[in-house]
């Protein structure tokens, strides 16, 4: 298999996408922070072998790694690369079982601002942020605050606040006068 990777900066210095040109996730998203949590995917846990590599996130077609502080990306760059390509080339699967975080799905007991909030979620923020190297899931609506899990770049990054504030939370309540506020729940 002849691959070309094309990498990424993202506005986290601590994160770099990869760009497979192929498919990495069908459906939903995966976010690693640990060697033990990518127990369902063996590309995650050979990407975690790598020293300095802190988190692994699939996105539909990217793989976000966030790395620690004190390894250069010149070093980190070249594993990586090497571990992706051999993933595809060995055609194992990114993930050993279909378990992807669709807790974006909509369910029967969601309210209808539940529904609303997901809704603009998927179509309005979750692409943009995708194009950042990481995703936004939303966990819980209470008393008008929106909670929402950051994963893969945004996860850390410096700017993701002021994406939360500045941007989701000025859009939501914008659409949904209910809304008052945006919360980041942390892992």
């Amino acid at each position: 298999i002849n691959m070309f990777i094309q990498t990424e900066t993202t506005p986290n210095p601590a994160s770099v996408k990869f760009l497979p040109g192929r498919v990495v996730m069908e459906k939903g998203t995966a976010d690693f922070r640990s060697v033990e949590a990518a127990k369902n995917s063996l590309l995650a846990q050979n990407l975690f072998k790598i020293e300095g590599v802190e988190g692994v996130f699939f996105g539909s077609d990217f793989i976000s790694i966030t790395k620690s502080k004190g390894i250069d990306w010149q070093v980190l760059k070249p594993s990586v690369l090497g571990i992706i390509v051999d993933n595809y080339e060995s055609g194992t699967p990114i993930m050993n079982k279909v378990e992807s975080s669709e807790d974006n799905a909509t369910s029967a007991e969601d309210s209808a601002i539940v529904v609303q909030i997901k809704e603009l979620l998927d179509t309005r923020v979750r692409p943009a942020v995708a194009m950042d190297g990481g995703d936004i899931t939303f966990s819980d609506y209470k008393d008008g605050i929106v909670f929402l899990h950051m994963q893969g770049a945004c996860s850390g990054c410096p700017s993701s606040t002021a994406t939360l504030k500045a941007g989701i939370e000025n859009m939501l309540k914008h659409y949904l006068p209910e809304v008052q506020g945006v919360e980041p729940v942390m892992d």
